[in-house]
């Protein structure tokens, strides 16, 4: 963080008074320098893209900071003034793209409340920071695929032909806080993050469930549309290229018709469990 410390010039105190309805004397500002994110893959298996922090950089301006994303005006703490994107040729992040991050001055008044944090903060003690955010598209790093529109059975974490599988955070659309948090999922700053698209109360943890299950009921209709294009006599990398390409409902229409096709060619099909895959030969 030292290289991101600045001192609270004339300057940089008429930039926090466009934010105050009363003018503040320098004496009773507290301000610091803060990482709100990056684009390193972080503990959920996502990132940000680099327009997608530039983006950001806009949004946050202005926005308050608080306590483990709790919106509640008690956990009220500081206020964003400034921001910038910080890029590094120098370094790489673990998929070989240049590191960026979104960095931050925020101040809050010197006062007997906030004098405990302000301790905390110099001490290295309230540091890692998380951002809630929305954002208009997830796209898959192995297929390209906006997994709001039409979720791909790729798993985050797994290679796939030497890729690794990872969602990009795309197109920011409103930036809501930033909270000093215990666990950040970044490793640098911490995300916390909410998603356009939904409904504004719904439950994080259900709406992943939820994409999960998805992946693995496409999976398996993948498998199943995949033997039965080889059985209706597609070469086995044109089955396999055509149902990774396909959506959803294009491989459940699939799926009866070729089943259709080859019944009605008198091809008697027996079942044989491969593993986890259902696959079929001859009989």
């Amino acid at each position: 963080m030292d290289k991101y410390e600045f001192e609270l010039t004339d300057e940089i105190a008429a930039k926090i008074n466009r934010y105050t309805r009363k003018k503040l004397d320098k004496s009773r500002i507290y301000a610091f320098p803060v990482i709100l994110c990056d684009n390193e893959i972080d503990r959920d298996g996502e990132r940000f893209s680099t327009a997608a922090i530039e983006k950001l950089a806009e949004l946050f301006l202005g926005k308050t900071g608080i306590f483990d994303h709790e919106p509640k005006g008690r956990n009220q703490t500081a206020r964003i003034f400034d921001t910038f994107v910080c890029k590094d040729e120098s370094k790489k992040t673990s998929y070989g793209e240049d590191y960026t991050c979104l960095c931050a001055r925020a101040y809050m008044v010197r006062n007997e409340h906030n004098a405990p944090l302000i301790e905390e903060i110099d001490a290295g003690i309230k540091k890692e920071v998380s951002v809630s955010c929305a954002v208009a598209k997830k796209v898959c790093s192995v297929c390209g695929r906006d997994i709001y529109k039409d979720p791909c059975s790729h798993i985050k974490g797994k290679s796939y032909g030497g890729v690794k599988c990872f969602i990009s955070l795309e197109e920011p659309t409103d930036a809501f806080e930033w909270s000093f948090v215990a666990v950040p999922a970044q490793v640098s700053a911490g995300v916390a993050k909410r998603f356009a698209g939904r409904e504004e109360n719904a439950d994080d943890s259900i709406s992943a469930k939820m994409l999960d299950e998805h992946a693995l009921m496409r999976a398996a209709l993948e498998a199943r549309a995949e033997n039965l294009y080889i059985l209706s006599g597609t070469d086995e990398a044109a089955a396999k290229a055509i149902c990774k390409s396909s959506g959803v409902s294009e491989l459940l229409e699939a799926i009866p018709r070729l089943s259709l096709m080859i019944a009605g060619g008198g091809t008697q099909l027996k079942r044989k469990e491969t593993n986890k895959n259902n696959s079929f030969k001859l009989k």
